[in-house]
């Protein structure tokens, strides 16, 4: 997922939102002529691309609008704590924005929450729904059959590695590890031959949030081939598998070899940025288990400047447990634009999200943010098919992707894995001991609706 705060600048970036929402007034309604937009924007403050092109589109609007205007309203926090301001903007009609910025696996805990509005009465009158993909498409609907967004993109992940640091532990630059064994071997053939740096990055535990959880256990949990975290044909959530506990057990290796970064170091909530703007483009990090979106930070004037990135890295599929078909595997997340329940701008706020997704702003869009594509017309084009290096490679992991379970209680479950992945970091817990923790925090969050593997 995208870099989160560090944890000591929670308090700040809590104050911070807080103030935000005083400075909202008297909410969306207090204007009918103004779509206010509240978005999340990075905690790295050198990343501005959001904000630029939201400020873009915003002038495009108002000079396409006469009369009308946008507020931009960002909230700049780590990703759970993001949500946690939006929702608690969607709860008053005082408070509630017009158009939020709203991640896909969010989307159903927030309507069950009565927070969103669905979008079908403005579909069938807009030309443009026809180029997404149906998988987009899917990831913005809910329970009931409706849309409740309108998706911008979306991610794959792999394994990102580099070359020169290989070169001096005496590993191929092609290489394509075919199982987690191959993995593991290769971080601990750098910790042993390059002294110093960092072999492996999987991100782990309750401060980096769902970038622990998606990008690092459930990259593996969905790599065992065993029952994936929600059996869709029993409806309901799965415990006590092997794949559970195998995914933990790789986790506890990376940190207990100490294959991985410092365990403080990586349960900090910003260690996705450091990632990006410290390790990798420092020399210090040999292998990293990412996202699809790394360039970003090293091009168009990103964070960290790094002319050579694409000289200098390399990527990989992710291998499956042992090599078993498809022998490849990724996930896929993405955000999407939502209209609250209690926004009173409604339709200016979808006359906005019709400006957002022009062609030529959607594929602005995907090259500034290093998207993956969700519409055909953008997937084509090919400024975004020149845009950075590696973006075929990662287009490409698409036919091998996972998608979370996108139900309410998913932030939950999400929050329960975090914690099983900090106690296997840290060593208060083996993977077994956790794994059984998990499963009756599972049991209490879903009412007992689980089914035992």
């Amino acid at each position: 997922m995208r870099p989160n705060a560090p944890l000591i600048l929670v308090t700040a970036v809590t104050a911070l939102a807080a103030a935000t929402l005083t400075a909202c007034g008297n909410g969306s309604g207090s204007d009918p002529d103004t779509v206010k937009v509240v978005y999340n924007r990075s905690t790295d403050n050198k990343i501005r691309f959001k904000d630029q092109h939201l400020e873009a589109a915003k002038k495009q609007f108002e000079k396409e609008h006469p009369g009308k205007k946008v507020e931009l309203v960002p909230i700049q926090a780590p990703d759970n704590d993001y949500a946690t301001k939006a929702q608690q903007m969607m709860r008053s009609p005082k408070t509630a924005p017009d158009l939020v910025y709203e991640d896909t696996f969010r989307i159903n805990s927030d309507i069950k929450a009565g927070y969103l509005k669905p979008l079908d009465s403005y579909l069938p009158q807009w030309d443009q729904w026809g180029q997404f993909v149906d998988t987009a498409k899917a990831a913005a609907k809910a329970e009931d059959g409706k849309t409740y967004g309108i998706p911008d993109g979306t991610d794959t992940r792999g394994l990102w590695f580099n070359k020169a640091i290989f070169a001096k532990a005496g590993l191929p630059a092609d290489w394509q590890p075919k199982n987690w064994a191959e993995v593991l071997d290769a971080a601990r053939t750098v910790k042993q031959k390059v002294p110093g740096v960092i072999p492996l990055n999987v991100y782990t535990g309750k401060g980096p949030g769902e970038a622990a959880v998606m990008q690092g256990f459930e990259m593996l949990l969905y790599g065992t081939g065993a029952d994936p975290l929600y059996d869709e044909s029993a409806k309901k959530w799965v415990t006590g598998t092997k794949g559970f506990r195998d995914s933990l057990d790789f986790v506890r290796t990376v940190y207990t070899e100490k294959l991985g970064p410092d365990v403080s170091d990586a349960l900090d909530p910003n260690v996705g940025t450091r990632v990006a703007t410290e390790w990798f483009p420092e020399g210090k990090l040999a292998i990293s288990l990412d996202g699809s979106w790394m360039g970003q930070n090293w091009i168009n004037k990103g964070p960290k400047e790094w002319p050579d990135w694409s000289k200098d890295l390399a990527q990989t599929p992710m291998p499956t447990q042992n090599g078993q078909a498809p022998g490849k595997v990724s996930m896929s997340g993405g955000w999407a634009w939502s209209i609250p329940q209690k926004a009173d701008n409604a339709d200016l706020a979808f006359e906005f999200i019709k400006t957002l997704q022009t062609a030529e702003n959607a594929t602005q869009w995907c090259v500034v943010a290093a998207q993956i594509a969700v519409r055909k017309d953008v997937a084509a084009d090919p400024k975004y098919l020149k845009s950075m290096p590696g973006i075929e490679f990662f287009t490409g992991l698409v036919q091998y992707t996972h998608y979370r379970p996108a139900l309410p209680v998913y932030p939950q479950v999400s929050t329960a894995i975090g914690e099983a992945m900090e106690k296997v970091t840290t060593g208060d817990a083996s993977a077994s001991e956790a794994a059984k923790a998990y499963d009756e925090q599972l049991k209490t969050a879903v009412d007992g609706a689980v089914v035992r593997r």
